[in-house]
């Protein structure tokens, strides 16, 4: 499945970099991204306790955008948002480029 974004995905530019809303189905069989024209969806391998999802997410995120990603919003929910340090144009054309499998 390719990762087409529009307008309803929130992706916005700031100084620092993207702010990216995605939402988290935790406790899945492998870690992996979604999209559709409303949402992104990262599905986490690990439990929502004690922050083991958002450590995973960053780390995984982290290596599918190729910079530095942090938790900008939503510690404690499913819907989070992420500051990605890149440009809006790089966010987007990862997310085009199709899902990937990160394990």
């Amino acid at each position: 499945m390719r990762c087409r974004v529009h307008n309803a995905v929130s992706l916005k530019e700031t100084k620092d970099g993207v702010l990216l809303s995605i939402f988290v189905k935790p406790n899945s069989p492998k870690f992996k991204i979604e999209c559709d024209a409303n949402e992104v969806v990262v599905y986490a391998t690990e439990e929502p306790e004690r922050g083991k999802v958002n450590k995973e997410l960053l780390k995984e995120l982290s290596k599918f955008f190729g910079v530095k990603v942090e938790l900008a919003s939503g510690a404690t929910s499913k819907q989070k948002v992420l500051l990605v340090y890149a440009t809006k144009a790089a966010v987007q054309s990862a997310l085009d480029l199709g899902t990937r499998k990160l394990n």
